[in-house]
C-alpha cells in the first residue's frame, strides 16, 4: 500500500455516496477526486512533487480546447527552459576547459 493511498479501494465510496452505483463512471471520477483531495500532499518531497507532476499531466490529457493549449504551452516553456539552462552550462563548461 502506497503512502496517502486509501486502505479499501473498493469502500473508498464511504458513507456520503451511499446508494450511488459503484460502476458509474461519474461516481468512479468524483471518488477519485475525493481521493487525491483527501491525499496529504508534501511538496517537500520528491514523491511529492511527482505526485504533483502526476496530477498535472492527468488533468492536461482531460483538458480541451484552450485549457489544453495553456498546458501544452507551459510545458513547451519548461521545456525551452531546460534547454536554454543546459545549453548555457554546456557552452560554458566547453570555454572553461578549451579556451
Amino acid at each position: 500500500m502506497e503512502r496517502g493511498e486509501p486502505e479499501d479501494r473498493n469502500g473508498r465510496l464511504g458513507d456520503e455516496l451511499d446508494g450511488l452505483d459503484p460502476a458509474d463512471p461519474e461516481v468512479q471520477a468524483f471518488a477519485e477526486h475525493r481521493d487525491r483531495m483527501q491525499r496529504p500532499n508534501s511538496d517537500a518531497t520528491v514523491e511529492g512533487m511527482l505526485r504533483g507532476v502526476e496530477d498535472f499531466a492527468q488533468s492536461a490529457n482531460r483538458a480541451n480546447g484552450h485549457r489544453r493549449l495553456v498546458a501544452v504551452l507551459v510545458v513547451a516553456l519548461i521545456l525551452l527552459g531546460v534547454l536554454f539552462t543546459v545549453w548555457n552550462a554546456l557552452v560554458f563548461v566547453f570555454n572553461t576547459f578549451a579556451g
